[in-house]
């Protein structure tokens, strides 16, 4: 079983370890495996989803954001199933291969991306009222589980994904399954709250059902998460397209936030990540430069750069990429960001949102111990760790 903890920052972790809220995966530090590895650059849901399924960047599998420009046809797209996936997934081929396998999400977005190709089961718990045979191999899931499908901003949305998973393997069902869940906990809670402490005691004592029932589990995360206010705790934004199109000209450029997903509650399209496209002819390295010279900007890069330094498919590339640093996040307009999380902007998409936790419930073997050794982790590699990495698949 590979659990993706959708916005798991380290310091949840670290936090939780200190203040018992994991008495399971606690144990995993010296029974298993604990160490910190690099998510893709968007640190978004989508790409990081993606590669965790295909072992793989997004220059391989194509997905590098959850919204996009088509350069060829000029409209702004939302990511919603699986069209732009340019290789297979490691849960179709298995799959293919005969090995039962199954994929619970929590929002039906991913589920469509992360099933191409699943010959198996595949559902969301946020359309788990739904499912039929031929579209997700299972019916009944409310039933199964036993209660109803949650809404969409309740933090059961995740729990209902790892009880899902915990059903299908004392059903026999699966037995390669991966679990994705939902970040709103992540983007409403700093580590050490209550309503933190309570989703991730609540994840430890499902990861414990499902060693219990002799489950191999790895656990990562598809990014982390960092406050994005200042000290006043107003939303530390640059409004990037306004900014560049009130210093050069109205439609200089298109500001592309590729965060940007149905559900605004979470982070008001606002991420650290932005894709810059030029309308006109103004130069594109003095547009370079002055979006460098902006408050709260950390990195810009052309294209060309950005694709090569994160591993990103060059032709879904911007013109230029900015990123900002760990506390502030780049929108486009202040028209398209009117309606905010509601709550302190808590957002991810940055290099600072990078590393994630990479846990295994069983020691590795000599020589995946040899290869954590050897190289930087990326979340990527957690379903090669888990599949061939620990003693119970060496011996």
């Amino acid at each position: 079983m590979v659990l993706c903890v959708d916005g798991f920052d380290p310091a949840y972790l670290d936090r939780g370890l200190t203040d018992g809220i994991f008495p399971t995966i606690s144990t995993f530090k010296t029974q298993g495996f604990m160490a910190t590895a690099d998510s893709v650059v968007p640190t978004f849901t989508n790409p990081n989803n993606t590669s965790i399924v295909t072992g793989a960047p997004p220059s391989v599998h194509g997905i590098s954001g959850n919204y996009y420009l088509d350069r060829e046809t000029g409209r702004e797209v939302m990511v919603t199933d699986a069209h732009l996936l340019r290789s297979e997934t490691i849960l179709g081929l298995f799959s293919q291969a005969g090995v039962k396998t199954a994929a619970v999400t929590a929002k039906d977005k991913l589920r469509k991306m992360l099933a191409h190709n699943l010959k198996g089961i595949a559902f969301s718990s946020q359309c788990a009222d739904c499912c039929t045979i031929e579209e997700n191999g299972i019916t009944d899931v409310e039933g199964m589980i036993g209660r109803r499908r949650p809404e969409m901003y309740d933090p059961d949305l995740s729990l209902f994904v790892l009880d899902a998973g915990i059903c299908l393997l004392e059903r026999k069902a699966a037995d390669i399954l991966y679990l994705s869940l939902s970040d709103l906990v992540q983007h409403g809670h700093v580590p050490g709250e209550p309503e933190s402490d309570a989703l991730y005691l609540a994840i430890d004592q499902r990861v414990a059902r499902m060693v219990a029932l002799g489950a191999v589990v790895g656990i990562t995360g598809d990014h982390g998460m960092n406050d994005k206010c200042r000290a006043d705790g107003t939303p530390n934004v640059v409004l990037l397209e306004d900014e560049l199109n009130g210093r050069f000209g109205e439609g200089t450029v298109r500001v592309i936030c590729p965060i940007t997903d149905p559900f605004v509650m979470h982070h008001g399209a606002l991420g650290s990540f932005v894709r810059v496209y030029r309308k006109n002819s103004t130069d594109l390295d003095v547009l370079m430069r002055a979006t460098r010279s902006l408050p709260g900007i950390e990195l810009v890069l052309d294209g060309p750069s950005a694709a090569e330094r994160f591993e990103l498919p060059l032709d879904r590339e911007g013109d230029f990429v900015a990123v900002s640093e760990r506390h502030a996040v780049i929108g486009a307009t202040r028209a398209e960001h009117l309606t905010g999380p509601g709550t302190r902007l808590r957002s991810h998409g940055g290099i600072s949102e990078q590393p994630v936790p990479f846990i295994l419930s069983r020691q590795l073997n000599e020589r995946y111990r040899r290869i954590a050794e050897s190289r930087r982790l990326r979340n990527f590699d957690i379903f090669e760790f888990t599949l061939n990495g620990t003693q119970r698949a060496n011996n």
